[in-house]
C-alpha cells in the first residue's frame, strides 16, 4: 500500500495522512523552567569561579599570565556568562498546539508536525542531568526541549505516550 504525503500550506514539513494527534495539557497551558535550581546554581558558581580566575590572570597573579591578554581572558568568560544567563532564564511552554522553549535561540514545534517524542531523564539525578524531550518533526528536524518541573515532565511523558499510541494506529 502506497502512502502519499500532503504538504501543509503553513509549514514546509510533509504531513502524514491518517489520524492526527489530539493532545492538550491536563490543566491548560503549562510553563516550566528549562533547568533545575541546583543546575542553575552550579552554572552560576562555575561562572563566578571563572570570573575570579580571569581577574587573577588579568592582574598577573594567576597561574597563566601574559601581557595584552585582556580580550582573550574576558571573551570566553563573556560567552560563558551569555550561556549561563539563558540557563537561568530559559523556560519551556507546552500548549494544546505547540511546545516551545525560550533560550539563546527560540525553539518551537507545532504538535501537529510532531512525528516522534521521547522524554530522556536520569531518575534521581534530574538536578545534574537536565531532563529533556527529544522530538522529531515530519520534516526530519530534531529539536530538544529541556524542562525541570515535575508537572511539565509528566505532561511531556503524556505527550510521548499519546504520540506512540497514534503511531500504533497508523
Amino acid at each position: 500500500m502506497e502512502h502519499s504525503t500532503v504538504q501543509d500550506p503553513s509549514s514546509s514539513a510533509p504531513q502524514v495522512p491518517g489520524p492526527t494527534l489530539e493532545f492538550a495539557p491536563l490543566h491548560g497551558e503549562i510553563s516550566s523552567p528549562a533547568y533545575s535550581n541546583v543546575f542553575k546554581g552550579i552554572a552560576v558558581v562555575l561562572m563566578a569561579l571563572a570570573s575570579m580566575w580571569a581577574w587573577q590572570m588579568q592582574q598577573g597573579t594567576g597561574p597563566l599570565t601574559a601581557d595584552n591578554t585582556v580580550f582573550w581572558i574576558w571573551a570566553p568568560w563573556g560567552l560563558m556568562a551569555y550561556t549561563v544567563w539563558f540557563v537561568v532564564t530559559g523556560t519551556t511552554t507546552l500548549t494544546a498546539s505547540a511546545i516551545e522553549q525560550r533560550w539563546m535561540w527560540s525553539k518551537r514545534v507545532e504538535l501537529r508536525n510532531l512525528a516522534y517524542a521521547k522524554v530522556i531523564r536520569v531518575p534521581g539525578f534530574e538536578w545534574l542531568f537536565a531532563p529533556r524531550l527529544y522530538s522529531k518533526t515530519f520534516g526530519g528536524k530534531l529539536v530538544i526541549f529541556y524542562a525541570a518541573a515535575p508537572e511539565m515532565l509528566d505532561e511531556l511523558k503524556r505527550l510521548e505516550n499519546s504520540l506512540n499510541a497514534l503511531r500504533q494506529q497508523r
